[in-house]
C-alpha cells in the first residue's frame, strides 16, 4: 500500500539504507535516494541524488516536496572528530532545518544504541534515562535525539528515534544476543514508524524479541511494533564459536560493548 507521495531516505547507499531501499519500495509512490556515494541505477519508482548533509543546500533540494525523511546518513561508527562533527551534527541538524524550512512533518532518526553506552549490563533501561555515551559516535547520536525534541517542541515536526542495537543477518558476537535486530524487524519498525498516526517525540530501541536484553523497549507500542524475530535461535552457535569472555572487561561490563573499552580515536 503507497501511504506517501514520496518519502526521502538519507545514507541509502549504506549497509541499513540498502535494506530499507528493498523493504520500503512499496511504502511511497517515489522514494527519493541520497548518499554521497554510488547508488547505482534507479528503480522505476527511485530518485537519486547525490547529497552532502553537510551542505545545507544540497540537503534543501533533497527535502524539497517529501512527505517523511527516514535519515539514515552520517559516519556510521567511531571516527574524528571533525568527520563526526560534519557528517553527523551538521548533518543532523541541516536535515531538521531543511525539513522545517520544507514543511516536512515526519522524520525518522537513525540513533544508537551508543547514546547510552555507558550503562552498566546489570541495568535494564527504558528510553527515558539520560545520555551516557561512549564515544564521539555515541555524543553525536545523542545530539541527533536533543535535537530531534527541539524541533518537535519547538516546531511541531514528529520524531522517531531509533536507538539501533546491532542490525546484521545474525548476531555476530555474544553481546549481540541482547542487542540484535534482524532486518525484517529493522524494516518493521521504521514502515510503522512511518505510517503511525501520531507519534510525538519517540525513542525506541531497535531490538528483536531477545530473551536476554538490556533495554526495555515498551514505547515502541506506540507505533504498534512487534518484532519477530529473535537472537535465541543463534545462542548455542554463538556460545560453541566463542570463548566465556572475562565479566570485569570494559565490553562486557557496560552496554556499549567494545565502544566503551575503546580510547579515544585520535589518541595514537
Amino acid at each position: 500500500m503507497k501511504h506517501f507521495k514520496r518519502v526521502l531516505i538519507t545514507g541509502a547507499a549504506g549497509a541499513l539504507g540498502k535494506v530499507l531501499r528493498a523493504g520500503l519500495a512499496d511504502i511511497a509512490e517515489t522514494l527519493r535516494l541520497t548518499d554521497r556515494m554510488e547508488l547505482g541505477s534507479a528503480a522505476a519508482n527511485e530518485e537519486l541524488q547525490v547529497c552532502d548533509l553537510a551542505d545545507l543546500e544540497s540537503v534543501l533540494a533533497a527535502t524539497k516536496d517529501v512527505e517523511a525523511i527516514v535519515h539514515l546518513g552520517g559516519v556510521a561508527r567511531e571516527n574524528t572528530f571533525n568527520n563526526i562533527l560534519n557528517s553527523n551534527i551538521v548533518g543532523s541538524y541541516n536535515v531538521y532545518e531543511a525539513a522545517r524550512k520544507n514543511g516536512v512533518k515526519r522524520i525518522i532518526f537513525a540513533s544508537s544504541n551508543h547514546a547510552i553506552g555507558f550503562y552498566d549490563r546489570t541495568e535494564t533501561i527504558d528510553s527515558n534515562v539520560m545520555h551516557r555515551p561512549d564515544s564521539l559516535y555515541g555524543l553525536s547520536k545523542a545530539f541527533g535525539e536533543d535535537l530531534a525534541r527541539y524541533y518537535f517542541d519547538k516546531f511541531g515536526i514528529e520524531s522517531v528515534c531509533i536507538r539501533i542495537g546491532s542490525c546484521f543477518p545474525e548476531p555476530m558476537d555474544r553481546r549481540m544476543l541482547a542487542t540484535w535486530q534482524s532486518y525484517d524487524d529493522f524494516v518493521q519498525m521504521v514502515s510503522k514508524s512511518l505510517i503511525a498516526a501520531r507519534v510525538g517525540f519517540t525513542v525506541i530501541y531497535g531490538m528483536s524479541d531477545n530473551c536476554e536484553s538490556f533495554w526495555d523497549n515498551t514505547k515502541a507500542s506506540v507505533i504498534g511494533y512487534r518484532p519477530k524475530d529473535t537472537a535465541d535461535v543463534f545462542r548455542e552457535k554463538m556460545f560453541a564459536a566463542t570463548p566465556t569472555p572475562d565479566p570485569f572487561a570494559p565490553a562486557i561490563v557496560y552496554h556499549g560493548g567494545g565502544f566503551a573499552a575503546d580510547g579515544h580515536f585520535e589518541d595514537q
